[in-house]
């Protein structure tokens, strides 16, 4: 019988995982959709070359090494060449297939951040080369500090330090922004965002009806994202813990809106739909290091101060000069930051040294790692396209074709 429950168990709690890491790969097509809504149309088909690319790259290279970096791969080998059951002698209650693929789909949610932010003006193959090293090396690296329980340089452990991060605010979302941030640094400005005295030129993005869609899709594919942080659906206790998680993400997002979209009206006068559209993002982002813990009407508190954050954080970075067509470095990296400072306020299992030091170490990890492999990119092959490129659009220099050929004149 007890056989049998356990059977019950390990079914469900691998089917739930199974469909959790779908609607996590599904945000691959919200952060597609998002980007390409908000770059220029003569740049859709090379966001939306990279991102479709950079999914391909990310699983693959956490299969070939990135999984066995981060948590050392062994029962995962087990299951792939054996009978497929490993779990089961590891006491295990889900398949550790399973396993590997919700943490490669969170590899690819990282690098997903990375392509909005050096939108239309990065070589595609710079970038590609770049998701190679990041998602292989880079992300598994610090996963394993966080994640995987591993001291850091075998200096300190996290953990022990107090440092918590439910589904990734820091471990996915500041780290794809730390890379992105490494990148943005090294590019420069697309060309006429500023005017010679130094004033911010608006870059309106081509299709606000995709960059809407594209967050809605990444609204439903966060509820895979938390929900299936919890690992388990098939007792009554993880079964209570995934509707608590659902419910507060839900919340967070809806709070992080109306907090934009509230605070763009009072700043710039009108109803700004991108400040709206990151502001939700940003809603989500913040309650994703703890979506368990909260009341609903906290984590609705938590996402409106993550969307008022949002808001003058993709100011302030205008103003200094660090050019984000898609505001990803603020949604993931100001508001991922916010995210991990707020645990500790419902989570007594965290401390807010803990979450700073573990904060700090995120950062400095990806974004030092990152700024060396960017250098070394721009050395040899370089990562900008040419200035008559990125006039004419990334579209036709670097994939051939546009993605809206029957609107375009010559």
């Amino acid at each position: 019988m007890e056989n049998n429950i356990f059977e019950l168990q390990y079914a469900l709690d691998t089917f739930y995982f199974l469909v959790m890491g779908a609607l996590v790969m599904w945000m691959a097509a919200g952060f597609a959709m998002l980007e390409s809504g908000l770059v220029r149309s003569k740049n859709t088909t090379e966001i939306l070359a990279k991102n479709i690319a950079l999914y391909a790259v990310a699983c693959t290279m956490y299969m070939i090494c990135g999984y066995a970096i981060m948590y050392d791969g062994g029962v995962f080998l087990k299951g792939i060449v054996g009978d497929g059951v490993a779990g089961a002698e590891e006491a295990a209650t889900y398949a550790p297939s399973a396993d590997f693929f919700f943490q490669a789909v969170f590899v690819a949610a990282t690098m997903s951040i990375v392509s909005g932010a050096v939108a239309e003006r990065m070589k595609l193959w710079a970038f590609l080369v770049f998701a190679v090293v990041m998602t292989g090396f880079i992300y598994p690296m610090e996963g394993s500090w966080t994640w995987g329980g591993k001291a850091v340089f075998g200096m300190y452990t996290l953990g022990d330090l107090g440092f918590s991060d439910f589904a990734g605010s820091g471990i996915v979302h500041m780290a794809g922004a730390s890379a992105a941030l490494a990148g943005v640094i090294l590019l420069g400005a697309r060309k006429g965002k500023y005017t010679s005295d130094g004033k911010v030129v608006a870059l309106p993005g081509a299709n606000l009806p995709l960059a809407t869609l594209g967050t809605f899709i990444l609204w439903l594919g966060w509820f895979g994202f938390n929900g299936g942080s919890v690992l388990a659906t098939a007792s009554v206790e993880s079964a209570n813990s995934v509707a608590v998680v659902f419910m507060n993400t839900n919340a967070a997002a809806a709070g992080g809106l109306i907090a934009a979209l509230i605070i763009a009206r009072l700043m710039f006068g009108k109803a700004d739909l991108t400040m709206a559209l990151n502001g939700a993002l940003a809603g989500l982002v913040a309650i994703t290091a703890e979506p368990s813990t909260p009341t609903p009407l906290l984590a609705t508190i938590f996402g409106a101060i993550g969307g008022i954050l949002v808001v003058f954080s993709i100011v302030a970075l205008e103003k200094m000069k660090i050019d984000d067509p898609v505001g990803a470095i603020s949604v993931h990296g100001t508001v991922g930051l916010l995210g991990l400072l707020l645990v500790p306020i419902t989570n007594d299992g965290a401390s807010f040294s803990g979450q700073i030091i573990g904060a700090i170490t995120i950062f400095v990890w990806v974004f030092v790692a990152s700024l060396v492999v960017w250098g070394i990119l721009k050395a040899v092959m370089g990562i900008r396209i040419s200035e008559e490129e990125e006039m004419e659009g990334a579209d036709i220099t670097e994939c051939g074709m546009e993605a809206y050929p029957e609107f375009v004149t010559k």
